[in-house]
């Protein structure tokens, strides 16, 4: 039985992903735990954002696409399945999407009991190199 995936996107949002990777080459994303804007998955050209000790990987996304998450983050959110999907709007001024008039967002479910129960008896997610 495979685990169930901590993060997700969109057939829209994976559309949008690809299109920024053929502009900007590969990719990655951080959600962090700010407000307004800081709350939103930011995509940045991989390695442009420097992934330590405290960031956890939740999946991978379009593919090869990493998701990074704040460890104090991921405490609040590790019960729950995130999805990646794109609105129209202007993103945060440090994600790739912001000049695009789009902007990444997430949407959430908490995953059932089974679910829950089988991620927490599997190995812990990765974290970056402290």
């Amino acid at each position: 039985m495979s685990l169930p995936p901590r993060v997700l996107a969109t057939p829209l949002a994976e559309a949008w992903i690809g299109r920024l990777a053929e502009l900007h080459g590969p990719l990655m994303f951080h959600q962090s735990g700010g407000c307004c804007d800081g709350s939103a998955p930011m995509c940045y050209p991989a390695g442009d954002f420097r992934v330590g000790g405290q960031d956890v990987l939740l999946g991978y996304v379009a593919g090869a696409v990493p998701v990074w998450i704040g460890a104090a983050q991921y405490e609040y959110w590790r019960h729950t399945q995130i999805t990646i999907d794109v609105v129209p709007g202007r993103g945060a001024g440090f994600s790739l999407e912001s000049p695009e008039g789009v902007r990444f967002i997430v949407r959430s479910r908490v995953f059932s009991d089974d679910e829950a129960r089988q991620l927490e008896n599997a190995l812990p997610p990765a974290r970056g190199e402290a």
